[in-house]
């Protein structure tokens, strides 16, 4: 296939996330194969009035083997204009944009309408979410009119897909695994991890990754981790512990009341600020096993994080984490509610880490950078 000239819009550094993440790295895959690519990001991505989180920006150094533009403001509407007829002017042979909240619909969707008129671009949408997993007026008006702009759909999981076919039912669209984040670094020893961290090495260590919201599950966690106070596992006394590591978007006080409530201060490792990429790996590798406690979900980022880290994982029976994670092969699957969790917690420890790394490492070779630019290269 030639060369090709193509655009990313979507989050990039100085944002910070597991948005621009990827999008860093799927420009990095275009250039390695040989074609031309760069980002163009947000110079506003959220008002801070919208934003959850302590702060929308990175303290770590910008890549330096990508281009990154940081110039759409997402509620000038006169900035969507100006950036889709430069757009439109240079004439990318095709867009990849990326799609996970409504409120994105009319400044994206704008955008895509002026470089449309220049009848050579063609745009592919990564669709993370069509339906948001928290519901706010006008949704489905935003989503659809940024939907009618595109030409062609990436979904990572079955469950967005079907979302995704409740509003566009004839262009085309492709399912693909959510590649493996393979940029933080090469895995390091539990042992190495753990002292970077300063975490007792005879602790059975449970991880919960990511940003805190209200679907991701943590309470129900919390309430889990009540019931796994001094386990036997293998006719041994053991102390599980749960590092929770990550920023909440939530209000925190529900959380530390639950604790207190519960008894379970001494069960956890609190870690909730926004964990910099030069740190991921540390908590990665230092876990014994990650957990997804999720009520419901898409796909999940946290999954191919795992997969590199080669870490086994315990998810809950929602969205697609079920088919991410084959049930007592690269981890298990139950259901999302203190017994069933704390059952399988007890389950995998029984099992052992060693159990479910030849299977990982098999279905690890499933989630290639590669495959996701062919698919788009031939949409």
């Amino acid at each position: 296939m030639s060369n090709k000239n193509i655009v990313i819009i979507g989050p990039g550094h100085p944002l910070r996330g597991g948005l621009a993440t990827f999008n860093q790295r799927l420009c990095k895959q275009f250039n390695d194969e040989g074609h031309s690519c760069s980002i163009y990001s947000f110079s506003l991505q959220y008002p801070s009035f919208l934003f959850p989180g302590t702060t929308q920006y990175s303290t770590e150094p910008a890549p330096t083997d990508v281009e990154i533009y940081s110039v759409i403001n997402s509620i000038q509407p006169l900035n969507w204009l100006q950036i889709g007829n430069a757009l439109r002017r240079i004439r990318p042979d095709i867009i990849v944009v990326r799609f996970w909240l409504p409120f994105m619909g009319p400044a994206l969707g704008a955008i895509l309408r002026r470089v449309r008129k220049n009848r050579h671009t063609r745009i592919v949408a990564i669709t993370d979410n069509v339906i948001p997993h928290e519901k706010r007026p006008f949704d489905t008006s935003f989503t659809r009119y940024f939907l009618n702009s595109c030409d062609a759909f990436i979904t990572m999981s079955e469950k967005v897909m079907t979302d995704l076919r409740q509003f566009e039912k004839i262009k085309p669209a492709q399912q693909v695994l959510h590649p493996l984040y393979d940029n933080f670094g090469e895995p390091i020893s539990k042992e190495e991890a753990r002292k970077k961290l300063g975490l007792n090495c005879n602790d059975k260590i449970i991880l919960f990754f990511g940003f805190i919201r209200k679907y991701k599950g943590l309470d129900i966690l919390y309430e889990a981790m009540s019931l796994l106070k001094q386990q036997t596992i293998n006719n041994k006394q053991q102390t599980i512990k749960l590092l929770v590591a990550g920023e909440f978007y939530e209000d925190v006080k529900p959380f530390q009341d639950q604790i207190k409530r519960l008894g379970i201060e001494d069960s956890l490792i609190l870690r909730t600020d926004f964990i910099p990429d030069s740190e991921v790996k540390y908590y990665l590798c230092a876990a014994d096993v990650v957990i997804q406690p999720y009520r419901n979900a898409t796909q999940s980022g946290v999954t191919p994080l795992a997969y590199h880290f080669e870490k086994p994982m315990i998810v809950t029976n929602v969205g697609s984490l079920p088919t991410l994670v084959p049930h007592e092969k690269v981890g298990l699957v139950c259901e999302p509610e203190p017994a069933s969790l704390a059952a399988a917690i007890i389950r995998y420890f029984e099992l052992g880490e060693q159990y479910f790394i030849p299977h990982l490492r098999t279905e690890k070779e499933k989630y290639s950078w590669h495959n996701l630019v062919n698919t788009i290269l031939e949409m």
